[in-house]
């Protein structure tokens, strides 16, 4: 980690503490209160799916640096792929402005109004028994259906006006979705990998809290220091003192 700047290292541990026994969708709410420390649980739960996840990749560059170290398993060959991207390259692929206000969709005589999904419409849908997650994301954001001038119910649409409606929601906030056109160097197979940055970055904490732990435990039996003062430290300092453990 490079740095623990506006969150501190006491706020991330708890961030953290917070979200171990936690879904995807809590954790990324977690997440984003620490992006948006100002913000309440209602503000962030209204917050359109891209626009929350443009604050986590803000983050993750605040914290871990602007390089994202990513791999993934070719389909074809199973050669492992390693790469990186830069934090800006991601943001600007999905950096187009996104709607402000309702859309809508007209297609084969049905008319669809509809807004964004929002991170309270992912930690709804996750926390539903349905057994179609996407049908009940694309029910909960309509707002309005009618088909020949005859209105019908968002969870009636079928699948072919949902699709439209996702891919629509989808190219009105492309941030939300994305996905990184991929070659295997070993088999040449051309593949679309889809970066969620919420798992990513929950990944990368959870590594420097367990790593921040086990510090805390060592120069704490070293030193006698608390957990707060360990942590008051700056993570430079911490590290000089860990040397300075090893050396003894």
């Amino acid at each position: 980690m490079s740095s623990e700047r506006s969150v501190g290292a006491a706020g991330l541990l708890a961030v953290w503490e917070a979200g171990l026994a936690a879904g995807y969708a809590q954790r990324a709410l977690l997440l984003h209160s620490a992006a948006r420390p100002a913000a309440g649980s209602e503000e962030l739960l209204s917050v359109p799916v891209g626009h929350r996840d443009a604050d986590l990749f803000a983050l993750r560059r605040e914290l871990f640096g602007e390089r994202l170290e990513l791999r993934v398993t070719c389909r074809q060959c199973a050669e492992e792929m390693e790469f990186t991207l830069g934090v800006q390259d991601v943001i600007g692929a999905g950096a187009a402005e996104v709607a402000d206000g309702p859309l809508s969709v007209d297609a084969d005589g049905w008319t669809v109004r509809f807004r964004l999904p929002t991170a309270g419409d992912l930690a709804a849908v996750e926390a539903s028994p349905s057994a179609d997650a996407g049908a009940e994301l694309v029910a909960r954001c309509v707002l309005h259906a009618e088909r020949s001038g005859t209105e019908v119910a968002a969870d009636a649409l079928p699948e072919h006006v949902r699709r439209r409606v996702a891919q629509a929601a989808a190219a009105a906030d492309p941030a939300a979705d994305i996905r990184l056109n991929l070659a295997c160097p070993a088999c040449g197979h051309a593949a679309t990998a889809e970066l969620d940055i919420a798992s990513y970055l929950w990944a990368e904490l959870d590594a420097w809290a367990r790593g921040t732990l086990q510090d805390v435990h060592l120069l704490a039996g070293h030193y006698g220091w608390s957990e707060s003062e360990i942590l008051a430290l700056s993570p430079l300092r911490r590290r000089y003192y860990l040397e300075l453990c090893a050396d003894v």
